[in-house]
């Protein structure tokens, strides 16, 4: 296992624990412990999980040239019904803003405009796309499909989510 793999699995138990030490301040717990991270994108809300990315993931905190390798990783490892829920997650949001499906194939050189037939590249084009010029979609479509975070490995990443989580458990548990 490489060091990276390793930290990004410490902090995410660190975290599902509610291990806020990092931030100088006194340990809490919410009463609301998770066993892992696939615990927390499971049993937390919607609502916690938008407020604690809409905390993290903005490009002052990690870069697109950081970030769109890992989200091409994260993407090709999930499964593809996550996938389609992914892509469909993207379009519905661009929809709302006025963004036409064929329009975004065009534009973002998509093999389909379809969600159910797109594959992970496409998906990744979307999620760079929303990153880049959108990052209030791309904030709200990881909250309501965290998966995805589970399989982001850079370091840099995983240290950016985990200090935002902790400030947000400790926020929450006061």
């Amino acid at each position: 296992m490489s060091s990276s793999d390793q930290y990004r699995r410490d902090i995410m138990s660190d975290l599902a624990h509610g291990n806020v030490d990092s931030l100088d301040q006194a340990p809490t717990s919410s009463g609301r412990e998770y066993d892992n991270f696939d615990d927390f994108a499971q049993r937390s809300t919607h609502e916690e999980r938008r407020q604690l990315f809409g905390q993290c993931l903005h490009h002052d905190n990690v870069p697109p040239h950081q970030m769109e390798p890992e989200l091409q990783k994260a993407i090709s490892q999930i499964k593809p019904n996550e996938r389609d829920d992914v892509a469909r997650g993207f379009l519905k949001h661009f929809k709302q803003r006025g963004f036409d499906d064929r329009h975004l194939e065009q534009q973002l050189s998509l093999s389909t405009h379809s969600p159910n037939q797109m594959n992970a590249e496409d998906v990744s084009k979307l999620a760079s796309f929303a990153y880049h010029n959108h990052p209030d979609i791309f904030r709200e479509v990881l909250a309501e499909q965290p998966g995805i975070i589970r399989f982001l490995s850079n370091p840099v990443v995983a240290a950016v989510l985990g200090i935002a989580a902790a400030k947000w458990l400790g926020n929450h548990n006061r």
